[in-house]
C-alpha cells in the first residue's frame, strides 16, 4: 500500500475531548505492564493530545515507555512485536508502534506506542505545561484544527507544521519544570 493509500484509510480526524482516553490508558499501561515484566521499563506515561484535558484530539491514544539507558532497546521492542504491536518507525534510541490499525480503518481503540531511553520524554513537558496552561491548550487546539482542515490526509504534514509549537511550549516547560523527570 503506497503512503498515499495509507493516509486515505487512516486520515488525520480530531474530535472532542473524550474521558474514554483515560480508561483506555488505564487499559493499555496495565497490558504493557504486563507483557513487559521481564524488560528494563523505567515510566510508562499517558502522552499527547489526548493527556490533555478539554482539548479535541484525535481518537488515537498516545503511550511513552522509557527503558533503563543501559538496555538493549531491541530486545523490548521485539517483545512489544511478540504481543501485536506494529513497528511503525524507528531511528537511533527511538522505536514507534501502533495498534488498532485494521485492513478497514481505525479500530475501536487506537494507540501510538513510543519506545525509549529513559530521559527522552519531552512530551511530558509538554503535556504538562499544557494541563496547567489552558490558553496554551486552547491555542493549540486551534491550531490542530487549522491543520486538520489543511493536512487531513497527509500525516507527515501535520505533525510538521505543529513542529514549531510544540518546541516553543516545551522548552518553556523545561524551565519551569526542570528536573520534575
Amino acid at each position: 500500500m503506497s503512503l498515499e493509500e495509507l493516509w486515505e484509510l487512516f486520515p488525520i480526524f480530531l474530535v472532542e475531548h473524550n474521558d474514554k482516553w483515560n480508561k483506555n490508558y488505564k487499559e493499555i499501561e496495565l497490558f504493557l505492564k504486563k507483557v513487559l515484566s521481564r524488560c528494563p521499563v523505567e515510566r510508562i506515561s499517558h502522552i499527547g493530545s489526548t493527556a490533555v484535558e478539554g482539548i479535541w484530539a484525535k481518537d488515537i491514544v498516545d503511550v511513552l515507555i522509557e527503558v533503563s539507558r543501559d538496555s538493549d532497546i531491541e530486545k523490548t521492542a521485539k517483545v512489544m512485536e511478540e504481543n501485536g504491536f506494529i513497528r511503525m518507525s524507528m531511528e537511533e534510541g527511538r522505536i514507534s508502534f501502533n495498534c488498532g490499525y485494521t485492513k478497514d480503518g481505525f479500530a475501536d481503540k487506537v494507540f501510538h506506542v513510543h519506545l525509549r531511553y529513559f530521559g527522552d520524554n519531552d512530551e511530558l513537558y509538554f503535556r504538562d505545561y499544557l494541563n496547567d496552561h489552558f490558553e496554551a491548550a486552547e491555542e493549540y487546539e486551534a491550531l490542530k484544527m487549522q491543520l486538520w482542515n489543511q493536512f487531513e490526509h497527509n500525516r507527515d504534514a501535520y505533525t510538521d507544521a505543529k513542529t514549531e509549537f510544540v518546541k516553543k511550549w516545551t522548552a518553556e516547560a523545561r524551565k519551569l519544570y526542570a528536573g520534575r523527570y
